[in-house]
């Protein structure tokens, strides 16, 4: 990441978030994590963000200074298998696409384990980056076959969609070596020192009641899961917490606002919002940082809207707060005035100023946060006995 060196804030450095900018960020806290990845042209920013958040857990857990990587593309095939039924068994009246959501992740692992990256890349031969357009329209085209032929699950198409799979993704190995000892995909779940029992999903959105389980209301949600729903000021106050007492967090969000540009490194909810303009557009499936986003609001500190429930709540039902993408919220800063900014990974590459990462403000995370998903040791004991953790 970019540093800056500035005496007058009475430490060595700061950090800003784009070339020029008069943003100064100073580092309160930043727990380890592993390098930033690509997601290439794919919808799978659900699985590189929930696995970014399990190797630094991993980290956490067993003290180690050196990531385990994990295959992001494991748990995207095993995903898509299930996925794939699902969606016959319910006569297509439910999701299949690209997109998931952190729930995948405990389900995958639970019942098939996990194998690190170095074992399954999920690319091509002679390939060094994901895109997933073909391989999800043939996919695609299988299950509505299937569904339109009405017999459920058969075996000729559930051997043509895995073929799919195999030729695109890959074939999953049945055992592997890694530092010296042979593991299956269960094992090396169970060496890794995490229990997927111990990880919770918390939203915040008033059509459910507060302080209680509900369903997680997005298309991608296709395994149905359960999130605690708390307000919105507790949701954040547990994220401060979280990172506070060594704990990172991975983040679904909308990133479709003008406030958000990975390329200026921000995520803002300016009260002068109109001064940006977007140039180009983003990617369908918010997995590349397409669109421009010019505006002195991303250079300039100015103030924000202050959020309210009642705000977020009207933004999500009428569709302009959706679930766009995945991150991992890894650190917290503070601007010039004093100011939180959440510092995020992103899986969109390096190619920004900071490196892969953005800074989000109190504001944007308030407005356009959809989820968290954690450790549930992290969430505050008086949270935790509100909810019966």
């Amino acid at each position: 990441m970019a540093f800056i060196a500035c005496a007058n804030l009475g430490i060595t450095q700061v950090t800003t978030n784009v070339e020029g900018s008069k943003y100064k960020f100073k580092k309160i806290i930043q727990h380890p994590s592993s390098p930033v990845e690509s997601q290439g042209r794919t919808g799978t920013c659900w699985s590189f963000s929930a696995l970014s958040f399990l190797e630094s857990e991993i980290m956490r857990i067993n003290k180690r200074e050196k990531p385990i990587i994990l295959s992001e593309m494991f748990i995207v095939r095993k995903a898509y298998e299930a996925k794939a039924k699902k969606y016959i068994r319910m006569d297509g009246r439910t999701n299949f696409g690209e997109g998931g959501a952190f729930h995948d992740i405990p389900y995958v692992i639970r019942n098939f384990g996990i194998v690190p990256r170095s074992e399954y890349t999920g690319l091509k031969k002679k390939s060094d980056s994901y895109n997933h357009g073909e391989m999800f329209k043939s996919l695609n085209e299988i299950v509505q076959y299937a569904k339109n032929e009405g017999k459920g699950i058969q075996k000729d198409w559930v051997i043509r969609y895995n073929a799919v799979l195999d030729e695109n993704i890959g074939k999953l190995p049945d055992n592997f070596k890694f530092e010296g000892e042979r593991y299956t995909a269960q094992t090396f779940y169970k060496m890794l020192g995490i229990d997927m029992n111990d990880y919770v999903s918390m939203t915040s959105f008033t059509n459910h009641p507060m302080n209680s389980e509900c369903m997680l209301q997005i298309p991608d949600n296709w395994l149905w899961d359960k999130s605690y729903n708390v307000s919105i000021n507790d949701l954040y106050e547990t994220v401060l917490q979280a990172l506070k007492n060594g704990y990172t967090v991975a983040w679904g969000a909308d990133v479709s606002e003008d406030g958000f540009s990975f390329k200026n490194g921000l995520a803002i909810v300016p009260l002068s919002k109109n001064t940006i303009e977007v140039e180009g557009k983003d990617d369908k499936n918010f997995s590349e940082a397409s669109a421009d986003k010019i505006s002195s609001v991303f250079t300039t500190p100015d103030s924000e809207v202050v959020v309210t429930q009642e705000m977020r709540q009207k933004g999500y039902d009428t569709k302009k707060t959706t679930d766009d993408h995945g991150m991992h919220i890894v650190g917290l800063y503070k601007d010039g005035k004093g100011r939180n900014f959440l510092l995020v990974k992103n899986s969109w590459g390096t190619s920004n100023y900071p490196e892969g990462y953005l800074y989000v403000s109190e504001s944007y995370f308030k407005l356009k946060t959809i989820n968290i998903y954690l450790h549930k040791e992290a969430v505050s004991d008086t949270v935790r006995a509100v909810l019966g953790l």
